[in-house]
């Protein structure tokens, strides 16, 4: 039998970086906004021997990838022998948006192995406690600071209090008309990817970052729309110094079309949320805002 596991992407507008000593404490606070494409994860647990992982049909054969590192942290916690005796775990991941671009797929593919795993093995985990091991995997990687805790939230989601699901807080704005998110578009045009490691492990980056998203959030809190979250997002991508000139001009671009646009954070992205699924940015993604989270299929 298998499981299937939807994980929204996730786009950070604006953050500000938490350290502590207990990786399930560390993280971020912020704002981002989840769509509808993202990572769907099957996990399949058959006769065999050791782990096979593919992503979009390709196998993934760096055992350094946020999904082995994701198992690998399981098999610390549970004695997986006793669960796998002559068994394979194998992992699908299909993934909707590119990797490394600012869509939180790290994250979406280790809460689909963890999730699905937790399921398929009946481990004794809730919903958050193997969520809260996909963002212990993200935090050891560098890949990622909030985007676990986003995705199982979904929506345009205010990360409110740094760390795991269960122990970091969440919020969401009410969307305008059926409060489904339906009513509005996410468009993104990605022109690359950015390391994200080595902009959250850079002292410089984390010092522009800290100072300039750290009011960022109690203003949105003060005025909960999606064009404050916009206006901040651009804000924080300009004083940052993160944007540079090529997605600066699709961000110009999409401004003129949208309720307002900006950078995605961390990725060499353009994104913009509007009340149109049209634009002129040909190659563009065009989405809808995913008010659910990630979830069982």
């Amino acid at each position: 039998m298998k499981s299937s596991i939807f994980a929204p992407a996730h786009i950070t507008g604006f953050f500000e970086i938490l350290h502590n000593s207990n990786p399930l404490k560390k993280g971020s606070k912020g704002a981002g906004v989840a769509i509808d494409h993202g990572v769907t994860t099957h996990v399949e647990i058959k006769d065999g021997n050791g782990v096979s992982v593919k992503i979009n049909g390709k196998y993934d054969v760096r055992n350094t990838s946020i999904t082995y590192k994701t198992i690998d942290l399981i098999k610390k916690e549970f004695k997986l022998s006793e669960y796998l005796k002559d068994k394979e775990i194998n992992i699908n991941h299909e993934l909707q948006v590119p990797v490394g671009a600012g869509f939180g797929t790290s994250a979406g593919c280790a809460l689909g192995a963890s999730l699905g795993i937790s399921k398929r093995l009946g481990l004794p985990l809730t919903f958050n406690n193997a969520a809260a091991i996909a963002h212990l995997a993200e935090i050891k990687m560098q890949s990622g600071l909030g985007d676990v805790i986003a995705e199982v939230c979904g929506g345009i989601t205010l990360r409110v209090k740094e760390g795991a699901p269960g122990v970091g807080a969440v919020d969401k704005l009410i969307l305008n008309g059926n409060g489904s998110g339906e009513d509005l578009f996410v468009i993104s045009k990605t022109l690359g990817e950015i390391e994200t490691s080595s902009i959250i492990g850079d002292p410089g980056y984390k010092a522009k970052i800290n100072q300039t998203g750290r009011d960022l959030l109690s203003k949105l809190l003060e005025n909960p729309d999606p064009q404050m979250f916009m206006k901040l997002s651009r804000k924080f991508s300009e004083e940052t110094s993160l944007m540079d000139p090529e997605v600066l001009e699709l961000v110009q671009v999409l401004e003129d079309e949208t309720m307002g646009a900006s950078m995605a954070m961390l990725g060499k992205t353009a994104f913009a949320i509007s009340k149109s699924p049209d634009t002129s940015v040909e190659g563009a993604i065009v989405s809808k805002i995913d008010t659910c989270g990630c979830r069982f299929l």
